[in-house]
């Protein structure tokens, strides 16, 4: 395989398991929290009041609420893109 194919292999994982992320944000409310990459400056401003902020950096912040449609809210208030957070995953499992 050479440089660029592993390049565009790459490429493709990498986005596939971010929109997988992005479906099971979407369409399940497993997630007990929801992690928004890339915020604008009003972003907190504009959220929800039964919205909790639980951590917060320049690039992202995680936030929880307790209705089933989170994710939609966060779109609808200018987020471009939720990802879930506090899953456990497969790993805890084991």
């Amino acid at each position: 395989m050479t440089t660029r194919g592993t390049f565009l292999a790459i490429t493709l994982l990498v986005f596939g398991w971010v929109g997988i992320l992005i479906g099971v944000t979407l369409l399940s409310d497993d997630a007990p929290a929801a992690l928004v990459l890339f915020p604008g400056q009003d972003f907190l401003v504009d959220i929800p009041e039964d919205v909790a902020v639980l951590a917060a950096t320049p690039f992202s912040v995680t936030l929880a609420s307790d209705d089933a449609d989170l994710a939609f809210q966060l779109y609808q208030h200018g987020a471009w893109l939720v990802l879930p957070a506090g899953l456990q995953g497969c790993a805890s499992r084991l």
